[in-house]
């Protein structure tokens, strides 16, 4: 399978190779389409985060729960992605969002990788035609049960990661969910701190530190966790990068977590 970061230099070598996918979203409600329509890498197609790479939202599955393996493969299907397509994701946050559309990808074995820098770090020009690809052949796959925890893997597993910055979790605000705070035991990875201040990754080396600072060194099971678990594929994917494993995604987050009457801790 392909390495789960790649840069431009690699991505100009390929050509019509690869399927390049535009996964911008805003939490603040702002319209990825419409950043997408503004201006996008030349070739990239839009996946929407809402519609393709989660299901419809509840209290008692989180806001962003992964979609059914068919509404998946269709909208793969419908955007020109077949299963012999190898996907470069990005967005313009650091590969914070793109970041779940490569997890789902390489969790179903589909050679996918986020684009170091997005559209922050790309040095060529944007461009607003759309591209047209024929529809593709993807083929249903279910969620790998190896790839996923439960609630109660996240209330009880020996390293769980917590992606949000660190005012929602130590509880000093939350802007979207029921109750502050987070799950007692968890420690705090913040996704965005992965990248420097242009977009791109930060050092293997200095990755493996942060890591290592919150009790992930390669030897044990990782549980990755944020508001709604989309972010949260982002501390996946730099656990992959850095050569310490792939870990489980807990995809309801504090955003099912938070519904529930189980304890909230806050604090450091």
């Amino acid at each position: 399978m392909i390495a789960p970061l790649v840069d431009e230099s690699w991505l100009r070598k390929q050509g019509d190779e690869v399927v390049l996918a535009d996964v911008r979203w805003y939490l603040d409600g702002r319209s990825g389409s419409a950043a997408y329509q503004k201006g996008h890498l030349p070739g990239a197609v839009f996946i929407d985060l809402d519609t393709a790479l989660a299901r419809p939202g509840s209290p008692a599955d989180g806001r962003h729960p992964l979609p059914d393996p068919e509404v998946f493969a269709a909208a793969m299907a419908a955007a020109g992605i077949g299963d012999e397509n190898t996907v470069i994701a990005y967005d313009d946050a650091g590969g914070v969002i793109a970041a779940r559309l490569v997890w789902m990808l390489r969790a179903i074995g589909h050679d996918a990788a986020l684009l170091d820098g997005g559209l922050t770090a790309y040095s060529g020009e944007l461009t607003t035609e759309v591209p047209v690809r024929p529809p593709a052949i993807f083929t249903t796959r279910d969620w790998p049960a190896a790839s996923l925890a439960s609630l109660d893997d996240a209330a009880s597993a020996d390293v769980v990661l917590d992606a949000r910055d660190h005012g929602r979790f130590r509880g000093d605000t939350e802007p979207v969910d029921p109750r502050a705070g987070h799950i007692p035991g968890a420690r705090n990875l913040p996704c965005r701190e992965n990248v420097g201040a242009d977009g791109r990754f930060l050092p293997v080396a200095r990755l493996r530190e942060r890591f290592a600072e919150v009790g992930a060194d390669g030897t044990t099971d990782v549980i990755s966790y944020c508001g709604s678990g989309v972010t949260a594929c982002h501390n996946l994917i730099a656990l992959e990068h850095a050569g310490l494993g792939t870990g489980r995604l807990y995809p309801g987050s504090w955003s099912q977590y938070s519904h529930t009457d189980r304890p909230a801790a806050t604090g450091d």
